[in-house]
């Protein structure tokens, strides 16, 4: 071992397997930020008020939160390679359908539909790469970040583009891009053993009864309401075409994936779990409260919404990897019970969003999102020790992988110099 300590092993070496499903991450993930560049366009081409096209993220979110109780359920009886394939062939269908919808209220209900598809994947995607990747724990949450942030950021560049053709288009690149994504992870993935228990609906409910875990859902959720309030509604008050939203929603979704992969480990590295959590929520706080007090001020306005991603990109890669440590559980049972917390609040944000602001102005929902994440710095103080603890635990994870790699590397160089002595 050199002087300067070992070596963290890299996340991005890592089996075929592994590569497939993070692909078809970053094309689920896409579908998040697909539709933000179309939100105007739908609402004035289908004649829909704000809130009622603010219910593509509600229903899709609220029903990814509901069918992430059902996620372990069906991969402990069919498989996780079948459930992702599941999930996959759902999100294609419903994608599909509502790119040919004639309503709003149509494609609202095929989100829903296309949620139920992404709960299925979500929950076991992230379960598979932790559970196969090499690296590591952490390099595995970082690999699975990164793909979202990559996703994030492709969703609303290839959206502004097809949306700027037609509505439609973002919904039929999502079916055929996921299609791609099926016949990589049929191809590439392999078929993983059925757990020796069969999981219950009600299991991560009865997960939520640890304190460390529903400490952090309910700090994610209010984290989410700011996220998807800044997500979903921020679009109208900016009065952009459909290429520009895109344009600037990719901005964003770039800085989410850069923080995600570099920004979090760093600031992680400097100030410890808790730290980071709370001086990364303070700072997306003040930033939405700046978004509410500047929607009629469109350079600020733009500027601060693309900031946001700095602080959603620390956010998820702190929160999952301090989730997935501090449970008791298994990872597939913490990573549905999780889900179902935190997208809650993404689900209800962007609807309740679109009421304040019919019932007030543009500036109240900003304001009400700023105050939620605030709440959910409270919400995140009451589990400090459980915080210190998982921040130990993962020390002790990456210390273990680093050893296992300069091992390795070891072995690989005690290899190679008999090689060269043998044909010497």
């Amino acid at each position: 071992m050199s002087a300067s300590g070992p070596k963290p092993a890299s996340p991005f070496r890592q089996p075929k397997a592994v590569w497939a499903v993070a692909f078809a991450c970053v094309i689920s993930f896409m579908g998040i930020g697909l539709v933000d560049p179309i939100l105007p366009a739908l609402s004035t081409s289908l004649k829909a008020t704000p809130s009622q096209v603010s219910l593509l993220f509600t229903s899709y979110l609220v029903v990814t939160a509901v069918a992430m109780l059902f996620s372990g359920f069906v991969s402990s009886r069919i498989g996780a390679k079948r459930t992702l394939v599941a999930g996959l062939v759902i999100i294609v269908v419903f994608s599909a359908l509502a790119g040919a919808s004639g309503g709003i209220n149509g494609i609202v209900g095929f989100r829903a539909g296309w949620g139920l598809g992404n709960a299925l994947f979500i929950a076991t995607s992230l379960a598979v790469i932790v559970g196969s990747a090499s690296g590591g724990f952490a390099g595995a949450i970082i690999l699975y970040e990164t793909a979202l942030g990559i996703g994030i950021a492709i969703g609303p560049l290839l959206g502004g583009e097809l949306g700027a053709i037609s509505w439609r288009g973002p919904f039929f690149g999502v079916a055929v891009l996921m299609a791609i994504a099926l016949v990589a992870t049929i191809v590439l993935v392999q078929p993983t053993p059925k757990p020796a228990r069969k999981a219950s609906v009600l299991d991560p409910l009865k997960a939520l009864r640890h304190r460390g875990l529903l400490t952090m859902g309910l700090m994610a959720l209010c984290y989410n309401w700011g996220f998807f309030t800044v997500l979903g509604y921020a679009p109208y008050p900016m009065e952009l075409d459909t290429h520009q939203l895109g344009y600037v929603f990719t901005g964003w979704g770039l800085l989410v994936a850069f923080f995600s992969v570099f920004g979090a480990p760093w600031l992680q590295a400097k100030l410890g779990v808790a730290k980071a959590l709370y001086l990364n929520l303070t700072l997306f706080a003040a930033d939405v409260l700046v978004i509410g007090l500047n929607t009629e001020h469109r350079t600020t306005l733009i500027v601060a919404v693309i900031v946001t991603g700095c602080f959603i990109g620390i956010n998820n890669t702190v929160t999952t990897q301090a989730v997935m440590t501090v449970s008791p559980v298994d990872r597939p049972t913490a990573s549905a019970a999780y889900g179902f917390v935190r997208f809650i609040g993404g689900g209800l944000a962007p609807y309740f969003a679109g009421k304040l602001a019919d019932h007030w102005n543009l500036h109240v929902p900003f304001y009400v999102g700023a105050g939620v994440v605030v709440l959910g710095i409270v919400i995140l103080s009451t589990g400090h020790r459980l915080l210190a603890e998982a921040e130990r635990a993962q020390a002790a994870d990456a210390a273990h992988h680093s050893a296992s790699a300069d091992k390795e590397d070891e072995l690989v160089r005690q290899a190679e110099a008999e090689d060269l002595g043998s044909a010497t």
